[in-house]
């Protein structure tokens, strides 16, 4: 069995990794079931294929902010941990409240409030704070970033970094995407000699410039939108004089006239939380870029003496768990093949796939033209499906990937704090069934549309098991409360002004722009 010490380097960075985690989702949810009838979609697909059995959905005083503070909160309440010793929080998300002003400044705005009673006004004042932004892999870069912070001020300085997740992964209605959808917040304590995982200062990376998912900034002309305005009011039985609809028009921005009355620009910026995206298309992106960090990070473990191909197990054998950013809760088991291909296909086990499943596609045997790239994807897809039909993966799958999709399951995505939603699922998991889980290493994947994969490995440590035993996470999420159909379209147009549960120990949005203050100022309070 491969020695899993042989990993750690005699260096700082071997001494750095998660503490403990904090995780803070919405208390409503909608069923999978209801949403199944809602949409005229096949349930058992959505379960049993994705995996998926409710979404999670914000409140109306919910947002991006509120998830995160709330996490840090229960972080900061669970361990004693003092503001002023905190030396930074870094958010990772791509549901960002502002263009300019970082959404982590709003969760340090709830924190002093909470605490300045007993820490002193500002006691975040000296605490740095920034969001990262890579779609779903933000919150992993974020970590990465502060544990090589954390490491650099050496053991004895003892810094203390919170890496915070929050976003709130929403789709357009009727969109192929909607069923994916879920929230969340949470909130990682990053420092030496930590209790649950030590990350080993070994990445594999891989990145390319992909449109497979994005929120562009869009263009409407102004003509546009009152001309589609003034056919609904016809249409809805409105009458409108024509001499008034043409001087609507005239004062438009195309018009001649100087002093334009109705608009300023000709164009309007339109921003939407829902992205443009191509389902398949991403799926693939995912694949490949995954694929591509485990190879990065196989040939950096080789050419670091820590991984020896000749002698040691086959390095996904060697991870207990494998860690990934999950869109759905199926997700890794359905994108793992490749990595599981890529590790074996040179070993004879191959040849007991090959012998039931057939070669694999080589991208060689199609032609060199943009219409063999696609058939070769399209025949490279089929082939992944085939190996996760096997029994070999699916014993794989069974111990080392199962237990990761359970919390997934119940929330839906939570775009960058998916990989840690799996984590939770899996050491929770793992402590309720007793299983031994000290010294060995697990593998983490994560992914961000765009498209970037980290690949990287995590210690367990002697400690694990009081960490684990705080989470809480299924029985907290037996307690939420189911929506309907008609709640949940309110609560997705924005029509819904009062919260569906009162908000109850929790920070929560008070109001934007109130009297006297600057156009789309968030306002947010601590909530008895």
């Amino acid at each position: 069995m491969y020695d899993n010490s042989r990993r750690l380097r005699d260096d700082i960075m071997a001494e750095v990794g998660i503490d403990d985690i904090a995780l803070h989702f919405p208390r409503l949810y909608f069923d999978m079931q209801d949403f199944a009838k809602f949409r005229g979609a096949d349930f058992a697909k959505l379960n049993r294929g994705l995996g998926l059995s409710a979404m999670a959905i914000p409140d109306v005083h919910e947002d991006t902010a509120t998830m995160g503070a709330n996490a840090v909160s229960r972080l900061i309440d669970r361990n004693g941990i003092k503001p002023k010793s905190i030396g930074r929080i870094y958010l990772g998300t791509e549901s960002a409240l502002d263009g300019a002003k970082p959404t982590a400044t709003y969760i340090m705005d709830m924190l002093e409030q909470r605490y300045s009673g007993n820490h002193g006004e500002n006691c975040f004042r000296n605490c740095d704070v920034v969001d990262l932004t890579f779609a779903c892999i933000g919150a992993v870069d974020a970590m990465h970033n502060t544990l090589d912070w954390v490491a650099r001020g050496g053991e004895e300085r003892d810094r203390i970094g919170i890496v915070v997740f929050a976003d709130n992964a929403k789709y357009d209605l009727g969109s192929s995407g909607e069923y994916t959808q879920g929230a969340g917040g949470g909130a990682i304590l990053i420092r030496h000699n930590p209790r649950l995982l030590s990350i080993p200062d070994l990445w594999g990376v891989s990145t390319m410039p992909v449109h497979d998912f994005f929120k562009p900034r869009r263009e409407v002309d102004t003509r546009t939108v009152v001309e589609n305005v003034l056919d609904v009011a016809r249409e809805s039985g409105e009458r409108i004089k024509s001499n008034l609809a043409e001087k609507i028009l005239k004062y438009l921005p195309r018009s001649n006239k100087k002093n334009t009355v109705l608009f300023e620009n000709e164009k309007l910026m339109i921003h939407k939380d829902t992205p443009v995206f191509d389902g398949q298309y991403s799926n693939r992106c995912y694949s490949e870029s995954v694929k591509q960090a485990f190879i990065d990070f196989r040939r950096k473990a080789i050419s670091e003496g820590r991984y020896d191909p000749k002698n040691d197990e086959i390095l996904t054998n060697q991870w207990q768990r494998i860690i990934v950013h999950l869109p759905y809760a199926f997700q890794a088991k359905r994108m793992f093949p490749d990595v599981f291909r890529h590790d074996r296909r040179h070993l004879p086990v191959w040849k007991e796939i090959t012998k039931e499943i057939g070669r694999e596609p080589l991208p060689e045997k199609f032609p060199d033209s943009p219409e063999g790239l696609n058939q070769f994807e399209k025949a490279n897809d089929q082939y992944r499906r085939l190996i996760s039909k096997t029994e070999l993966f699916n014993d794989f799958v069974k111990e080392r990937i199962e237990k990761t999709q359970r919390a997934s399951s119940q929330i839906g995505n939570q775009y960058t704090g998916s990989i840690f939603l799996a984590l939770m699922s899996s050491m929770e998991s793992d402590y309720n069934d007793n299983t031994e889980m000290a010294g060995k290493a697990i593998g983490l994947c994560g992914y961000g549309s765009g498209a970037k994969a980290k690949v990287f490995e995590g210690i367990v440590q002697e400690s694990w098991r009081e960490i684990a035993s705080r989470f809480h996470l299924f029985e907290r999420l037996s307690t939420r409360t189911p929506i309907n159909k008609t709640v949940y379209e309110a609560l997705h147009k924005g029509r819904r002004k009062r919260s569906v549960v009162k908000p109850n120990g929790e920070f929560a949005l008070v109001g934007i722009g109130k009297e006297g203050q600057l156009e789309g100022q968030r306002n947010y309070e601590w909530i008895e």
